[in-house]
């Protein structure tokens, strides 16, 4: 008879049950990841509740390596019988995939023997109810703040908490809960001349509820950024100095993350091939990748495959000093792991970051825009015209015109293009304005010149 054994046993007792029974059936090493949580997201449109989802989940990985033969499966049937057949299946699957002699856990002696509290879990429960009128609230304040304003496609607070435990053969053990409150509003508003139309968002997350923006703040500045698009036009064709606001320059910054990720690396598909060691940016520019940053919303205390994650400076004054490696991309190009695997529960490892940003400088966002006298300001980016092999880059955009160090009038349906190696090389000024919102976060940055084209 099928027994849940989550009634009787805890997940690391189930992890060891689950990974004696791999050893049984042949398997030399192998491991179980446990991800459990709920979800609970509202959205509404103009009052009404427009989405309401809630969800419970829990679901149980299994990778199992057979030499240098591996395989990796996912449940979330956790029914003695179904567990007993997943182990048998993932070591039939292991014996018959093709050897790949990088493939295997990491060396015992990298595993994380620390497991800090980084603060990541907050225990606040908002009800449904508390949920929706957070996200009307925020929209009416949208609403109400320019009566330019005169639609809205919605706003969102979505709230989810859950809890990660990883074992291995190679005796590791470990788990941390964590949780994520957002909320966003996107208002569109009327140019009562023209009778054109405009779009923009904002939004605020945090791992603390307490930590929140409040709601009238984040309807007010989406709001803002709606109305301050009305009358967009082309902007002209030329070279010129261009700004990214924080948004847009973490959306720069997330390119060089790509180009560093070991897989990029090794497969050849990244500019930042063999470039270790080399110049890349001003001695002003260092990027760092944190994971053990208390509160980080990238942040936790060992990666996929077990190992301490910890602050890697990728570049360092301009130079470039690290990849982002797993263990197996590390295996691959001759370097040890930086601590950044990343994987889901049925998937195998990857590359990804944790918390990557560009250490601020001294410049606030007002003074970058007053040392230009003809230039784009660009708050939005559109497509993802960008070659990381060759690192050719050109997107469509949305912004601003400067002239003689103000925002002169809004830009629309525009392409800003150069090279991802020019643009880190003429990064001019970096802004004082670093927060995050995400697990990659910029300043205000100015690129010294680049292509924009318009009429």
């Amino acid at each position: 008879m099928s027994t849940d054994l989550t009634r009787s046993a805890s997940y690391p007792q189930l992890a060891l049950s689950l990974l004696d029974r791999a050893k049984q059936q042949g398997a030399t090493d192998a491991e179980v990841m446990v991800a459990d949580g709920e979800t609970l997201a509202v959205q509404v449109r103009l009052s009404a509740v427009d989405r309401l989802t809630k969800a419970r989940e829990k679901r149980l990985g299994l990778r199992v390596f057979v030499g240098h033969r591996s395989a990796v499966t996912s449940t979330s049937d956790f029914s003695r019988d179904s567990l007993a057949q997943l182990v048998s299946d993932t070591c039939s699957l292991a014996r018959a995939v093709v050897e790949d002699d990088k493939s295997g856990l990491p060396d015992a002696s990298q595993l994380a023997k620390d497991l800090p509290d980084l603060d990541l879990y907050d225990d606040t429960r908002l009800s449904i109810e508390q949920q929706i009128e957070l996200a009307r609230t925020c929209e009416q304040a949208a609403l109400s703040a320019d009566p330019r304003i005169t639609n809205s496609e919605g706003a969102d607070f979505d709230w989810s908490t859950g809890r990660v435990f990883l074992v291995s053969t190679r005796g590791f053990a470990g788990d941390y809960q964590a949780s994520n409150y957002s909320l966003a509003v996107s208002p569109v508003a009327r140019d009562g001349e023209t009778g054109g139309m405009q779009r923009d968002s904002w939004y605020a997350v945090q791992r603390k509820f307490a930590k929140m923006e409040s709601a009238e703040s984040v309807g007010l500045e989406a709001a803002r950024r709606t109305v301050r698009r009305l009358g967009g036009r082309k902007g002209p064709t030329k070279r010129v100095p261009v700004v990214f606001d924080q948004e847009c320059a973490g959306s720069l910054l997330g390119n060089l993350c790509g180009a560093v990720s070991g897989y990029a690396l090794y497969k050849g598909a990244s500019f930042l091939v063999g470039r270790l060691g080399e110049r890349l940016a001003p001695d002003y520019v260092t990027v760092h990748d944190d994971g053990r940053m208390v509160g980080g919303l990238g942040s936790k205390p060992f990666d996929g495959d077990g190992l301490p994650t910890r602050k890697n400076t990728i570049l360092d004054r301009g130079m470039l000093k690290s990849y982002l490696l797993d263990t197996y991309s590390g295996r691959k190009l001759g370097m040890p792991s930086t601590g950044n695997a990343a994987r889901s529960v049925g998937d195998s490892p990857g590359v990804g970051p944790t918390n990557f940003y560009m250490v601020p400088g001294t410049k606030t966002a007002e003074h970058i825009i007053e040392s230009v006298k003809d230039g784009l300001y660009v708050t939005e980016l559109i497509g993802f015209g960008i070659n990381m092999v060759t690192g050719d880059y050109s997107r469509g955009a949305a912004g601003f015109w400067i002239e003689n160090g103000e925002l002169a009038y809004p830009v629309e349906e525009i392409t800003i293009a150069s090279n991802l190696k020019n643009m880190f090389a003429n990064i001019e000024l970096v802004g004082s304005d670093l927060r995050f919102r995400g697990r990659i976060a910029c300043p205000t940055l100015k690129i010294a010149e680049m292509t924009v084209a318009g009429s």
